[in-house]
C-alpha cells in the first residue's frame, strides 16, 4: 500500500521535527530486541542513519522505495542486511531493526491519546515501514546465498590444495568427492602451480577420493591433458585394490598416464624420470660439436 504526497510530506515534517526523540526510541527499542548483541554506539549510528535517508526520501515527494530519489534509503537498508549477515544475525533480527520503527512512533506521536491525526500518520507509516522491511529481508536474503558462496568457495579451495614436494614435483592431493565444480578448481591450481613453479611433473593423488566412477575419471583425464599442454606430464597415485578394480569393471583407460599405488610411489617415479631425462640432455649437449659435459 502507497501513500499519497501529502502523508509523505506531513511524515518527512514529523521524522524531521522529533528526530532526536524518535531516534532515541527506535535505537532503544532494537537495543531491547538485539539483548547486548551490538553496541550502543553502532545501533544509534545505524538508526540515525536510516532516519536520516527515510526523513530525505519522505520529503522528496510520494514515497516509493523503487524510484530514483529512495536511491540513498535503499543503499543504506541494503548496507544494514549485508552488514547483520556477515555479523550472523538472523532475518528476523536483522528486520526488527526497520519494523522497531512503528514501536517508537507510537510513544512519538502519541498514537494511544486518540488523535485522529495521529493515527492517521501512524497509519501512513505503517506502509513506509513494510515497504521498508519487505526489502531489507530481501537483501538480507540475497546477502546470505552470496556469503554462503564465497565460504563454499573458500573452502573449496582449502580442500584442494597444491603442494611442491620435490624440485620439478608437485602434487595435489584430493580427498572426498570430485564434482564438476571442484574438478575446474582442481585443474586451475594445479594449472597456476605447474606455471608458478616450471615443474614438469605433478601428482595427482587419489587415495583420499572415495570411490572412482566414469565421471571422476574424466574430470582427472581433463586435467591430465590441460597439464600436458602446459608441457607437464602427471602421475595419479592411491589407486587401491578397490580403485583398480572399478576403474577396469567400467571399462576406463588411462592410456599412456603413469599410475601408482601411493604417493611415496609416484614420487619415486617422477624423481627417476626427471635424472633420465636430466642424462639425456647432458647426453645430447656433448654429442654437439664444440660442447662438453659441465
Amino acid at each position: 500500500m502507497g501513500i499519497t504526497a501529502d502523508e509523505s510530506g506531513r511524515l518527512g515534517v514529523l521524522f524531521d521535527s522529533h528526530a532526536e526523540q524518535l531516534s532515541a526510541r527506535w535505537t532503544e527499542v532494537v537495543a531491547n530486541s538485539l539483548r547486548g548483541r551490538m553496541t550502543e554506539a553502532e545501533l544509534r549510528q545505524q538508526v540515525q542513519d536510516l532516519h536520516r535517508a527515510l526523513t530525505a526520501t519522505l520529503q522528496e515527494g510520494p514515497f516509493d522505495l523503487d524510484a530514483d530519489r529512495s536511491a540513498e534509503l535503499r543503499g543504506t537498508l541494503a548496507e544494514l542486511s549485508r552488514s547483520r549477515a556477515r555479523q550472523g544475525f538472523t532475518a528476523s533480527e536483522t528486520a526488527i531493526s526497520v519494523f522497531a520503527l512503528k514501536e517508537a512512533l507510537v510513544d512519538v506521536l502519541g498514537v494511544h491519546g486518540g488523535d485522529a491525526q495521529a493515527l492517521a500518520d501512524y497509519v501512513a507509516a505503517s506502509a513506509v515501514v513494510d515497504q521498508m522491511g519487505l526489502f531489507t529481508f530481501e537483501r538480507y536474503t540475497k546477502s546470505r546465498e552470496e556469503l554462503i558462496a564465497d565460504q563454499a568457495e573458500q573452502l573449496l579451495e582449502l580442500a584442494t590444495p597444491v603442494v611442491k614436494l620435490w624440485e620439478g614435483v608437485v602434487a595435489i592431493p584430493l580427498v572426498g568427492t570430485l564434482d564438476s565444480a571442484r574438478a575446474q578448481v582442481v585443474m586451475e591450481r594445479l594449472l597456476q602451480m605447474l606455471v608458478d613453479t616450471g615443474s614438469p611433473y605433478a601428482i595427482i593423488d587419489i587415495t583420499g577420493v572415495p570411490a572412482v566412477d566414469t565421471q571422476v575419471a574424466q574430470h582427472i583425464l581433463k586435467t591430465v591433458v590441460a597439464a600436458r599442454l602446459m608441457g607437464a606430464e602427471c602421475i595419479i597415485s592411491g589407486i587401491r585394490p578397490q580403485i583398480a578394480q572399478t576403474i577396469v569393471a567400467l571399462g576406463i583407460e588411462f592410456g599412456d598416464i603413469a599410475t601408482k599405488a601411493t604417493l611415496a610411489d609416484a614420487l619415486r617415479h617422477a624423481l627417476r624420470m626427471i635424472e633420465i631425462n636430466r642424462r639425456a640432455t647432458r647426453g645430447n649437449s656433448a654429442a654437439l660439436p664444440g660442447t662438453r659435459e659441465a
